[in-house]
């Protein structure tokens, strides 16, 4: 899939919608990172009487790490906790999506020492390798 969306990052998973956000959440809450929430849109939406194909997120998160992100620029709260969606599209190919560290250092003009933590790429990494 390219990259439609500036400043999103994309990979397909191995797993299903499930089992990619149950394998990344493990991951986190073994890090010591805090998940805030997990929601199952398409259950959500079903609930709405409307379809969609499988989508779940986490909000997630580690003050440590966040809060020096606040305290440099209070709106990029906007974009905190950081998120991680898996969805499955219209071909049963799941993909994984989150926003990139350029990106919001850059949209909330941070410095980098308190960018480098907003960076998922490793952490994404580690989690798809597994």
């Amino acid at each position: 899939m390219s990259n439609p969306i500036k400043g999103v990052t994309i990979h397909p998973s191995p797993w299903s919608v499930k089992e990619t956000v149950d394998k990344l959440e493990a991951f986190l809450k073994q890090q010591g990172v805090t998940v805030y929430a997990r929601i199952d849109q398409q259950s959500e939406l079903k609930k709405a009487g409307l379809e969609l194909w499988a989508l779940e997120y986490l909000l997630f998160g580690n003050p440590k790490a966040g809060g020096p992100v606040m305290q440099e620029n209070p709106i990029a709260a906007l974009d905190l906790p950081l998120k991680v969606i898996a969805w499955e599209d219209q071909q049963n190919k799941v993909w994984i999506a989150y926003n990139e560290m350029a990106y919001i250092r850059d949209r909330y003009d941070l410095t980098d020492k308190v960018s480098g933590p907003l960076n998922l790429d490793g952490l994404i990494a580690k989690v798809l390798n597994h």
